[in-house]
């Protein structure tokens, strides 16, 4: 808290304010996807090996709707995590080293994106 001076003393607080929420959310948002792709694995598997005559179908269709809400949880949970690592750095370096390594994070954050909507738009098909 010395580093910032009399001028910021309150930013510190603000920043370990924000920095908890921040990755306590990502750590339940992963929990969560762990959680939910476990449980979907394992009924959706039963489901389908042993239910009766049509319950391939209806597993794997299940499994589609379940989908997007994995996604946006997983989604959640990566954006949450790297917005405690831009918060974090500004805790723990020098201004200098916070800034290089903010841009790094902030970089790879833009990376996964632009993978995302690669990867997305590749395996795209009209249903």
């Amino acid at each position: 808290n010395n580093e910032w001076g009399n001028d910021l003393v309150s930013l510190p607080r603000v920043l370990k304010f924000f920095y908890y929420i921040t990755i306590v959310s990502a750590f339940c948002a992963n929990i969560l996807v762990v959680a939910q792709t476990s449980l979907l694995s394992i009924t959706a598997t039963s489901l389908a090996l042993r239910g009766p005559d049509g319950s391939m179908m209806t597993a794997t269709d299940g499994l589609y709707e379940e989908r997007n809400s994995v996604f946006k949880t997983f989604g959640f949970g990566l954006g949450a995590t790297v917005a405690s690592v831009v918060i974090c750095v500004w805790l723990y370096l020098h201004p200098e080293s916070a800034a290089v390594c903010m841009g790094i994070t902030v970089f790879t954050a833009f990376r996964m994106y632009k993978n995302f909507i690669r990867v997305s738009r590749k395996f795209a098909y009209n249903e």
